[in-house]
């Protein structure tokens, strides 16, 4: 008796989740540079939370993991190749990042700086 009142308490305080899987609370962000958009021999630093944490060349993209909710991207050029950076990009985007979620975005270069625009999920 003590093991099958002991297994109930322990079904009862499992989360209860339809899929089996266990619950996701990060989303997926991608960045991508592409060879056109930004025509540079610069080095593209992303900037998550005001820290480096990806460094793209032309062609390059980047995926991160991250826990739902805003998201401070920022990015700046780097040294490289041939590079002088032109400029320091203060600037940066929000970006509301939910659970589950797959964002994709690529970098585009104005007389304003980098941007991103976001890339429909059919791509």
């Amino acid at each position: 008796m003590p093991k099958l009142a002991l297994l109930l308490l322990a079904l009862a305080l499992a989360p209860l989740h339809a899929s089996g899987d266990p619950l996701m609370n990060y989303g997926v962000l991608i960045i991508s540079r592409e060879r056109l958009e930004v025509a540079t021999p610069c080095d593209i630093g992303i900037y998550l939370q005001n820290q480096l944490v990806s460094r793209l060349y032309q062609g390059d993209s980047a995926s991160f993991n991250l826990p739902a909710g805003p998201v401070s991207v920022r990015m700046g050029m780097l040294g490289g190749t041939g590079c002088i950076p032109a400029f320091t990009q203060i600037r940066g985007e929000d970006i509301q990042l939910q659970a589950g979620e797959i964002r994709k975005y690529r970098i585009a270069l104005t007389g304003n700086g980098l941007h991103l625009i976001a890339v429909p999920s059919s791509q």
